[in-house]
Order: C-alpha cells, then sequence, then structure tokens
C-alpha cells in the first residue's frame, strides 16, 4: 500500500521560494501601512492609507514598466 499524500518535493520548492516573498511583501505592508495611517488627518483617510499599503506593490510595478518603456 502506497502513502501518497500529494506533498512531493516539487511542491516543497515552491513554499521556500512563496515564504521568502511573502516576508518580503509582508514587511513592506507594515512599512507602508505606518506610514500612509501615520500621516493620515482624519479616520477615513487612515482607512485609504491601509487599502493604499495593500495595494502598493501594483503602483510600483505599473510605474517601473512605464519607466521601462514597456
Amino acid at each position: 500500500m502506497s502513502n501518497h499524500d500529494g506533498s512531493g518535493s516539487r511542491s516543497r520548492s515552491g513554499t521556500a521560494a512563496s515564504g521568502a516573498a511573502g516576508g518580503v511583501y509582508g514587511l513592506g505592508f507594515l512599512g507602508a501601512a505606518i506610514y500612509f495611517i501615520g500621516h493620515a488627518a482624519t479616520f477615513w483617510l487612515g482607512v485609504l492609507g491601509f487599502l493604499k499599503a495593500i495595494v502598493w506593490p501594483v503602483f510600483l510595478v505599473y510605474k517601473l514598466m512605464e519607466h521601462l518603456g514597456l
């Protein structure tokens, strides 16, 4: 009888790589959230700052591609 649970070595290598990227994104999110919420004058600007902190990588990639002419 085979004890196969679907977790082969191929899936583990992707997990380690995504873990490092998740850590970088997490630190970036935390820093962006502190920055945007710290500069907010009202509660709703703080909420907007939190939402900006979630999606800041989108703007970064967009501006980078725009700068590179892609």
